[in-house]
């Protein structure tokens, strides 16, 4: 009989277990921290672990909406590996979502793909505020397996991500490295910083990061990719395995574009003789179905021209890719406003960027 009685014992101790170990609260791993990689992000360290994406040091020489726009980290990631059968994070977000052309996901969310699956998004709370901190739970009680994470940061709004939560026995290993060796750094408008993809993981850039396992800089900035030669500096000063400028719209006419376009390529051309370099031309605008817009035509011609004369004096490195062919005429349901691509407009608009990126860097798409 006490055999009986402690088999039985000890048989419900051992199926008390799981339920202990899925109770157990995560433990909670400080950022910064060496454990993760923080991508996209180029100045993350000299920051001292802020989010921005652009240097501190120089925020004054920045216009200001330009410097505010820096404080919000799209294109930047959290990656690393791990095994472990939870994972859960703590944000700090200045305020609620706010706009009226991007949901709270698309705006403020901390997406998370495990093993390039897109698995769900945290987001800010409709009380945030500075000091209060917010905590989201991505899965618990899962496998303990190795699995490839990554958390996008937010599109359109500054976060602190303060500390990564684990479980107690989860080891975190590195992330699988990049298929080239810098990122393909991108400057542009609010269409680069990633208006109006629905959640940050659905920005054309990190489409096409996906595709072809790369890492990538965004350095769009809403209404302010205006190219100036301290932004063309910011740009050349990163050592690329490739640049994509996507920025005309934001100024006001062709003419201010004429300005600071051809002295922006050359800028980042000089400082990287043989790195290669995409510029795109403007995107269809849903208005142009009605009446031609001179100004858009004018824009796209004068980036055909300044990089034709470019090109024809020897620059073999550079190419022009027309942002009608990545989003056109035909590809209306492609837009939210009218301007701004959506979530069905970025994956064309990264299919598209993808094959080029591809051919140039010589690699193959990983899906």
């Amino acid at each position: 009989m006490k055999t009986r009685i402690l088999a039985l014992s000890l048989l419900i101790a051992a199926s008390l277990c799981p339920l202990v170990a899925a109770d157990a609260p995560p433990r909670w791993i400080p950022l910064p921290s060496s454990q993760f990689e923080i991508d996209g992000l180029p100045w993350y360290g000299e920051n001292g672990g802020e989010l921005y994406r652009l240097p501190a040091k120089l925020k004054d020489t920045y216009r200001q909406p330009v410097w505010e726009l820096a404080q919000s980290p799209s294109g930047g990631r959290i990656r690393f590996r791990s095994n472990t059968s939870i994972l859960a994070i703590r944000l700090e977000y200045p305020q609620p979502p706010n706009m009226k052309n991007m949901h709270a996901f698309g705006q403020t969310g901390v997406d998370l793909y495990a093993d390039g699956v897109y698995r769900t998004t945290a987001i800010a709370d409709r009380d945030a505020a500075p000091g209060k901190t917010s905590e989201f739970t991505y899965f618990k009680d899962q496998p303990p397996i190795d699995r490839e994470i990554t958390l996008y940061l937010p599109l359109y709004m500054p976060v602190k991500v303060l500390a990564i939560g684990l479980d107690g026995e989860a080891r975190v290993q590195p992330a699988k490295p990049f298929a080239a060796s810098g990122p393909v750094v991108f400057y542009g408008t609010s269409i680069t910083q990633g208006g109006c993809a629905s959640r940050p993981g659905m920005s054309y850039q990190a489409i096409l990061g996906r595709m072809l396992n790369l890492d990538f800089v965004n350095l769009g900035f809403s209404g302010n990719g205006k190219g100036e030669p301290e932004l063309a500096r910011a740009v050349a000063s990163i050592n690329a395995s490739c640049f994509v400028l996507d920025f005309a719209q934001n100024n006001p006419s062709v003419d201010s574009l004429a300005q600071v376009y051809a002295p922006f390529l050359e800028t980042t051309r000089s400082a990287h003789p043989d790195t290669p370099v995409l510029v795109i031309t403007p995107i269809y605008s849903a208005h142009e179905s009605w009446s031609r817009d001179a100004r858009l035509e004018g824009m796209r011609e004068l980036i055909r021209q300044v990089a034709a004369k470019r090109i024809a004096a020897g620059d073999h490195h550079l190419e022009i890719v027309e942002g009608t062919d990545l989003l056109g005429p035909w590809q209306g349901d492609g837009l939210v406003d009218g301007t701004h691509p959506n979530d069905l407009g970025f994956q064309w608009m990264a299919e598209g960027v993808a094959g080029r990126i591809a051919k140039m860097l010589n690699l193959k798409a990983e899906r």
